[in-house]
């Protein structure tokens, strides 16, 4: 059974960008010093005013809370062995906290700094949320040739750690967060990235619908869905519209994540998914990562209440509506 929360946090432990002077008028997202002062008091903020770093990756701490308990989720794990372990320690957070580990996809910019975070940890079996295909070696194709990405690491590389692959949905986190798992591909115009490639018996094959790519999905209590993407490979459309489908949700309160299109070919994207993402209408919509700036922009306009430039550091507290 698929729990509903009472509570969630989410902290941006590391995005492309950080941004501590823009004013953001929406309530649910604190930047970095303001939450700081706020939990921890005037004096720690001011002792401890390291700026966290920004790199081309993408990692959030997820807390859900059903009732009095906590689960504590983390997302992708950024591009460097060492951006997402000192940004955890500006911000005041010990990352032994975290439950478990879930990996978006096979791509470098989310699972870079895996190893050293597993380590950070220090749990003996802890889950790793993993898909077969994070372990083939990736690349992209470009006028020289593919390019090849770095390594996924072996399981005996994450030792202690726990890894569970799993293609279909789940729930984890004492069944508060849904993994969508493999995410059907259904409208006409996510066709996947033409310039993705995957190994396969030495040779470089199409990995156009990165079929590893998924979402977690918490349910909030009175509010609705809150859909989280790494990079939205199989669409931002799809996966919000899977997600509805898996958990039989209708209302999309938060849409977070990357949106993947940035780029030349992405961008031709941008119409058709502001037309849906209005059909969709989610209360809040929190572009990261891979969005890129004239999606950001079109965004924006289009859900001017709604919407939230994310930078590192920032904090979300969404509540159910009987708080």
């Amino acid at each position: 059974m698929f729990k509903e929360s009472s509570k969630i946090e989410i902290v941006s432990l590391m995005d492309n960008t950080v941004d501590f002077t823009s004013s953001n008028r929406n309530s649910v997202a604190k930047a970095l010093w303001k939450w700081l002062r706020e939990r921890y008091g005037e004096e720690y903020a001011q002792t401890h005013k390291q700026m966290p770093m920004a790199e081309h990756g993408f990692s959030m701490l997820i807390r859900v809370f059903t009732g009095e308990k906590c689960q504590s989720v983390l997302f992708d794990t950024g591009v460097s062995d060492e951006g997402i372990i000192v940004n955890a320690q500006r911000m005041g957070i010990d990352l032994s906290e975290v439950g478990l580990v879930v990996l978006s996809h096979g791509h470098y910019d989310h699972f870079g700094g895996l190893q050293a975070v597993v380590k950070a940890i220090g749990k003996q079996n802890l889950p790793v949320i993993t898909h077969e295909n994070m372990f083939k070696q990736h690349g992209t194709d470009g006028p020289c040739g593919v390019r090849a990405h770095p390594a996924f690491p072996t399981p005996e590389q994450l030792n202690p750690a726990k890894i569970i692959n799993t293609k279909e949905p789940c729930l984890i986190a004492n069944q508060s967060v849904l993994v969508t798992g493999e995410i059907p591909r259904r409208t006409s115009f996510e066709r996947g990235y033409g310039l993705n490639r995957v190994l396969r018996d030495n040779v470089w094959e199409s990995d156009r619908w990165v079929l590893d790519d998924r979402a977690l999905v918490v349910n909030l209590r009175g509010r609705g869905l809150v859909v989280v993407s790494g990079c939205a490979h199989a669409g931002i459309v799809n996966t919000v519209r899977y997600a509805q489908e898996v958990t039989g949700v209708n209302a999309v309160y938060c849409v977070i994540g990357g949106f993947h299109l940035g780029g030349l070919e992405n961008e031709k994207l941008i119409p058709q998914t502001l037309v849906e993402l209005k059909q969709i209408n989610p209360q809040l919509i929190i572009p990261c990562h891979c969005t890129g700036w004239r999606a950001n922009c079109a965004l924006a306009e289009l859900f001017p209440q709604a919407y939230i430039h994310n930078s590192v550091g920032n904090l979300y507290q969404l509540n159910s509506s009987e708080i």
